[in-house]
């Protein structure tokens, strides 16, 4: 029998980590929850999730500064990591999600498409910086005209 993969949710407001949690634990999967990015780290060296559920607005460490941190780590340098937040999605948000190689979800989710998505999460994790770059060098030669 194959183990439960390990999730970590990072959120401060402690209904919807709860309820995210128990969705994730129906769903076969054992589970983490900090409600401070200080303990999502801690959690995060201590457990080595398989991915990360971080929520954006946070207070004293946001899911940005969070993810700055986990991507620090050379152990977390590819953990998949979603984040999920109730604001307006913004060109700066998509440039620090896409640096931070982090999935950007938007609230309200349900429960079964949270699943859902940490499912495709967890069999399609975002690309490591050096595949990212090696694949963004690909594409810019490939949208080239001949001889430039």
């Amino acid at each position: 029998m194959t183990p439960a993969l390990t999730v970590l949710v990072v959120d401060d407001d402690v209904s919807l980590a709860r309820l995210e949690g128990l969705a994730l634990v129906r769903a076969g999967y054992v589970v983490h929850i900090a409600h401070t990015a200080e303990d999502g780290m801690r959690l995060a060296q201590s457990e080595q999730p398989a991915a990360i559920i971080v929520d954006l607005r946070m207070p004293f460490i946001n899911g940005t500064g969070f993810l700055y941190r986990l991507r620090a780590s050379p152990q977390h340098r590819d953990t998949p990591v979603m984040v999920v937040t109730g604001e307006a999605e913004s060109d700066e948000m998509r440039a620090d999600m896409a640096a931070l190689r982090a999935v950007l979800r938007f609230k309200p989710l349900g429960m079964s498409e949270f699943i859902t998505e940490v499912r495709a999460l967890l069999s399609h994790p975002p690309q490591s910086s050096s595949a990212l770059a090696s694949a963004a060098g690909h594409d810019t030669r490939a949208n080239q005209a001949p001889g430039k």
